[in-house]
């Protein structure tokens, strides 16, 4: 298998602030494994407060390129995929997870069929995905949730005027299904004191209210019966992270990003059936690559927070697509993407 990788720079439609700091760039790596002709395609988005960086993702495809380079076999089964997989050296997530995807993609590659079906899965029952509107100024996210026509949105939150924010969007779109999402922005204080606000406008649930660490504070906030299922994300990376919430949380957000690709997800997912938690699958601001891998599972999952591709001006490739909040899977084998052109922000590297 040869490994090749490249680093990608997608550009935002519209500059992207969460809790966590604002951009109008992303950059990410795409990845390609060669066999016998066939080309798997794989992506890493990391973000430094999941303790990733650009130059520990390229360390660690330079440390896999001689061990996929010393595998013969084809990929002719689950358990050839699994043998692959647990080879590769350990330390990255992102890194990891695209590794994982272009393994996946090359084996339905193989097979010539889509992994949904190599999976067992069934494409219509992915749930809707929401839309992410940016946290801005209370009109100027309003006007961006309005113009997108879409009917499940989730709004970024974690400044000074988080209610004005969402009473604006729903006089803007009074029949939108809303999702909040603090990316851990409130204290414990504050959230007690502002999710009962919030849920006058009508909210499906309220993700990351309170720090990535705080697993006792996030009990006890759904101990308060405020009325609204409160989900974990940053809080969530392994199939660990997703058995301690246990009790803690309604829901969590699995993302391919976080937990080291497809396997390490469907695990994930498992843990929290196992503790009575709902699953919503979710995406960095990532390519077709790495969101369509991720809509292959969206049929295992609850809810679905995958628009990645909407968010970005140049996705280098086709993948998933939407009719309107609905998700349509490609039916090409493997992931079912293909390039648009070669990617070539910077040169592939082997």
């Amino acid at each position: 298998m040869e490994l090749r990788w490249t680093v990608q720079i997608l550009t935002l439609r519209t500059p992207f602030r969460t809790a966590h700091g604002g951009s109008d760039t992303r950059r990410n790596v795409i990845v390609s494994v060669e066999q016998q002709g066939q080309i798997g395609w794989g992506e890493a988005a990391g973000l430094s407060y999941h303790g990733e960086s650009e130059a520990g993702i390229l360390a660690h495809l330079q440390r896999a390129a001689p061990v996929l380079a010393s595998v013969a076999e084809p990929l002719d089964s689950e358990a050839a995929l699994d043998a692959v997989l647990d080879r590769l050296p350990e330390g990255s997530r992102a890194a990891t997870a695209a590794l994982d995807l272009a393994l996946h993609d090359l084996w339905g590659r193989h097979q010539g069929l889509p992994l949904y079906r190599l999976l067992g899965l069934d494409p219509g029952q992915a749930p809707n995905t929401s839309f992410t509107v940016g946290l801005d100024t209370p009109d100027a996210m309003a006007r961006r949730a309005a113009a997108s026509g879409l009917p499940l949105l989730k709004l970024k939150l974690g400044g000074d005027d988080d209610e004005a924010i969402v009473a604006a969007v729903r006089d803007a779109c009074p029949d939108a299904t809303l999702r909040v999402d603090a990316n851990a922005g409130w204290s414990r204080e504050r959230a007690a004191a502002l999710i009962p606000h919030l849920a006058r406008h009508g909210l499906e649930f309220v993700e990351q209210p309170l720090a990535a660490d705080d697993v006792d504070g996030l009990r006890r906030l759904r101990g308060l019966g405020l009325g609204v299922p409160i989900y974990a994300d940053e809080s969530v990376r392994t199939a660990d992270d997703v058995t301690r919430l246990a009790g803690a949380v309604d829901g969590v957000v699995i993302k391919l990003m976080k937990c080291g690709g497809l396997r390490a997800a469907r695990r994930a997912i498992a843990a929290a059936r196992a503790g009575g938690m709902r699953v919503m699958i979710g995406c960095m601001i990532e390519s077709s690559v790495g969101v369509t891998a991720a809509a292959h599972l969206a049929p295992l999952c609850d809810e679905a927070d995958l628009d990645g591709p909407l968010l970005v001006t140049d996705d280098p490739f086709r993948g998933v697509g939407y009719s309107g909040a609905r998700l349509r899977l490609p039916d090409g084998p493997g992931l079912g993407v293909t390039p648009r052109v070669t990617p070539r922000n910077v040169d592939f590297m082997a």
